[in-house]
């Protein structure tokens, strides 16, 4: 069966999880102790760097379990240290890789816990659209954003280190 949506998602999650654990080298690079940071916060309501690493991670790991048909579970958001965050993207590139689905499996219903008592139900590809990517670039940017403001050298660039293979120079 043919499974290049499937691919081309597996291509995203996987130049995603490059992209964080690109920015968590820059991050260890600026700073002597990137376990402190994994507290770090853009406000005192949102989540800390490292539950944002996590978040990243759930994404593409929960789409891993759903298309493997099993229950999805989230990794903790009690991360600590660098050594959990790249522990946490190794792992969810490990489960990423071995998606075996084929492209029926977007014709499904997708159903999205949303907190105690809530959910919605969703066609996959809408749930792909609509729901993991948005959440998966959300909490990219966040995590960008904290060592932006904690005055790591990252910029636009490091945000889309994906595209590198493609840019070109004019003659």
């Amino acid at each position: 069966m043919a499974n290049t949506e499937i691919t081309e998602i597996k291509r995203i999650f996987t130049t995603r999880l490059d992209v964080l654990d690109h920015i968590l080298s820059v991050g260890e690079k600026h700073f002597p102790d990137m376990d402190a940071i994994m507290q770090e916060r853009l406000a005192e309501d949102m989540y800390p760097f490292g539950a944002q690493i996590a978040f990243v991670c759930n994404q593409p790991l929960g789409f891993a379990q759903w298309c493997a048909g099993q229950p999805i579970e989230n990794l903790s958001r009690e991360v600590d240290s660098l050594a959990t965050a790249r522990k946490y993207i190794a792992q969810t590139r490990e489960q990423v890789g071995a998606i075996a689905a084929d492209d029926s499996k977007l014709d499904e219903v997708k159903r999205i816990g949303l907190g105690p008592g809530r959910y919605c139900e969703l066609p996959a590809r809408q749930y792909i659209n609509d729901y993991l990517m948005p959440n998966l670039y959300f909490h990219i940017t966040t995590a960008y954003a904290i060592l932006r403001k904690l005055g790591a050298p990252v910029g636009k660039a490091d945000f889309m280190t994906y595209l590198a293979p493609h840019v070109r120079e004019e003659a």
